[in-house]
């Protein structure tokens, strides 16, 4: 069946620069070469959901400055549904990106208009409740990513919610979230346990959401449920070069991947939802850049036959 995903959420230019290594507190250190690329975690799952094969919408907020045409008209290029996508006076959400050679990253994001997102409408609520899942993240206000829950849960539709940047989740939130997706970083910051083994953090999610995918880079991803289901996922070996949105890049193909098998509880569609998400992350992972690095979906299946084919 065809997904139709619906995502409340941020967009941002990303300012990007390649160094040889990330400076330390206080350092300063020599770059080498500079982008810029629409990206902010809303957009970026947003476009990865259509490039996925998703029917998707956006519903955010960009300023009314240079950069928030050019993040619309990069929405719209992908495929991006942006009917719901406000502007507003000011400036556009910036994040200013540092990418060394061993592909790790830092990010700093200055909201700009994402802040702005605090006036959802019936439309907005029709979008919602239409899908068959609604992507949230952490980087618009909260009460507007509560309100957005608690719609998507009334009407029936799946609540995924990527919990990045990572914070401590009120209950009134928590008490909506279908699947919540976070690394293991995020993880221990909402469960407010440090554990060194995943299946510890796993065990603390499970008190306060019902289903937790727990990503690990290169390592893949693990799954578990409070029906005792409990998954470890290998990814696709690739070489990388760019892991800024390669969680994006896997948020977004597995919200497809749920929503196409009818979003069953069964071992077999966790387990192909899963194994499609590596392979899009892994994908997304061997490109420079945020949303232009997003994989199509072709490219996800030829790394996932690749990788999983004839894997029980």
């Amino acid at each position: 069946m065809s997904a139709r995903v619906v995502v409340v959420g941020s967009t941002n230019l990303d300012l990007v620069v390649t160094t040889p290594q990330l400076p330390k507190p206080g350092e300063t250190v020599l770059g080498e070469n500079f982008r810029t690329v629409p990206g902010g975690k809303g957009a970026n799952q947003a476009v990865a959901a259509a490039r996925a094969g998703a029917a998707c919408d956006f519903v955010g907020a960009v300023g009314d400055d240079d950069f928030g045409g050019q993040l619309r008209a990069s929405l719209v290029g992908s495929g991006v549904d942006v009917r719901g996508l406000r502007t507003v006076p000011g400036a556009s959400g910036v994040a200013l990106i540092a990418v060394d050679r061993a592909a790790e990253n830092f990010i700093v994001v200055a909201p700009g208009a994402n802040a702005a997102l605090t006036d959802l409408d019936a439309d907005d609520r029709a979008t919602i409740t239409g899908a068959d899942v609604l992507l949230l993240q952490l980087e618009v206000p909260l009460p507007t990513v509560v309100r957005a829950a608690d719609w998507a849960r009334a009407g029936g539709t799946t609540v995924v919610l990527n919990a990045a940047p990572a914070a401590p989740l009120p209950a009134e939130l928590l008490d909506l979230v279908d699947v919540l997706v976070v690394n293991e970083h995020e993880a221990a910051i909402v469960a407010g346990v440090f554990a060194d083994e995943p299946a510890e953090l796993l065990d603390a999610l499970l008190e306060l959401v019902p289903r937790v995918v727990l990503t690990l880079g290169a390592r893949g991803a693990a799954y578990a449920d409070r029906r005792g289901l409990r998954l470890s996922i290998p990814a696709p070996v690739v070489e990388a070069v760019d892991t800024t949105a390669a969680g994006d890049a896997f948020t977004g193909a597995f919200a497809v991947g749920w929503a196409e098998r009818g979003g069953a509880l069964n071992e077999d569609t966790v387990t192909a939802s899963l194994r499609w998400a590596c392979a899009a992350g892994a994908a997304c992972a061997q490109r420079p850049g945020a949303s232009t690095a997003l994989p199509e979906r072709a490219a996800i299946d030829a790394l996932h036959d690749a990788t999983y084919r004839g894997t029980p």
